[in-house]
């Protein structure tokens, strides 16, 4: 029996309405994975709360943090977890969490600094309820192990703030602390760097993602671990074997991210490591010879990671890069 001219046209119709649906669905996760939620930026007589998600801290100095903090025009709240000692870790993995949890659940607070790297941040990541912070963003400060909670963070659709940290203050230069400042009040942020001889030209446009390379190679395969299609990545290290750096590079080219770049920000390789037999490149030939195959802009040699220098970056945020024979630079979109 053939469909009659109504039957047919419903049909037809109720097709349209399921496909015109899961067209809406895409756009709508498309969006909203390219919008990122940026937390409120600081003003005066705001309060930063400043905690430890990894290594203890019991002999750090931190009145160059707060006296810093003080001539921003801001208050400053010391966590439970400054000065707790647990082996190397500055308490339980439940009293960092808590120290952590508390900090995002109070609305009076609006950044948390993370007074230092080290080793730990990932054993508590699992203990943390994120959802008031959904309510009420506030922005996640540090760099090193802090990676996690910036790829984690990055994962929710939150920006982050990559840099210095309370315990690395005292000998940041002038232009870290300053660039800090900026990306906490809602400066314009923009670098310009001189050009290196191992830098690939072009330019691009996307969002910035990475961290600490150890990390980032640590997260792989957990519900951490980055996106890098369309990505800007930024990687650096400290104090690893040269051999390292090979495997975890190879391994972001085998698993698919490096191909799928927008291009790539290489930050300070510092303290580097090698054997009793070479292995033959430095840090920064090994990440060029990973990555030469792809035709994408490489910046080496970026002012961040664990130097003195070590400027401010907005993670997840928007940027465009350009790299040409005269150097570099790199521009955040408001």
């Amino acid at each position: 029996m053939k469909p009659t001219l109504i039957q047919f046209i419903k049909k037809h119709f109720a097709f349209c309405k399921l496909a015109f649906l899961i067209f809406a669905l895409q756009s709508f996760t498309c969006q909203s994975q390219q919008n990122m939620i940026t937390p409120a930026y600081l003003k005066k007589g705001d309060t930063i709360a400043i905690v430890a998600t990894a290594r203890k801290n019991i002999d750090d100095n931190l009145k160059p943090i707060l006296d810093l903090i003080h001539s921003w025009g801001l208050e400053a709240v010391v966590g439970t977890t400054i000065g707790l000692d647990f082996n190397q870790l500055a308490g339980t993995d439940e009293q960092r969490a808590a120290d952590f949890q508390h900090q995002l659940d109070n609305p009076n607070i609006k950044a948390i600094w993370c007074v230092r790297g080290g080793y730990g941040t990932v054993r508590m990541i699992d203990l943390l309820d994120f959802t008031k912070f959904r309510q009420n963003p506030k922005w996640i400060i540090g760099f090193s192990d802090v990676t996690v909670l910036h790829n984690h963070l990055n994962t929710m659709g939150y920006k982050s703030i990559h840099g210095i940290m309370p315990v690395t203050v005292a000998r940041a230069t002038p232009a870290a602390i300053s660039s800090m400042k900026s990306a906490l009040f809602g400066e314009p942020l923009a670098y310009s760097i001189g050009p290196d001889k191992m830098n690939r030209f072009g330019k691009a446009t996307g969002e910035l993602v990475g961290g600490n390379l150890s990390i980032l190679y640590s997260l792989l395969g957990s519900p951490s671990a980055i996106d890098c299609k369309d990505k800007i990545l930024f990687i650096e290290d400290l104090d690893e074997y040269l051999y390292h750096i090979d495997r975890m590079m190879i391994n972001l080219r085998r698993n698919g991210c490096i191909e799928n770049l927008k291009g790539i920000i290489v930050g300070g390789m510092t303290k580097m490591k090698d054997n009793e037999v070479p292995w033959g490149k430095n840090a920064v030939e090994i990440v060029d010879d990973v990555t030469k195959k792809y035709n994408i802009p490489v910046i080496f040699n970026f002012p961040a990671g664990h130097i003195q220098d070590n400027r401010a970056l907005i993670m997840g945020n928007t940027i465009s890069i350009n790299v040409n024979e005269t150097g570099s630079t790199v521009t955040f979109q408001k």
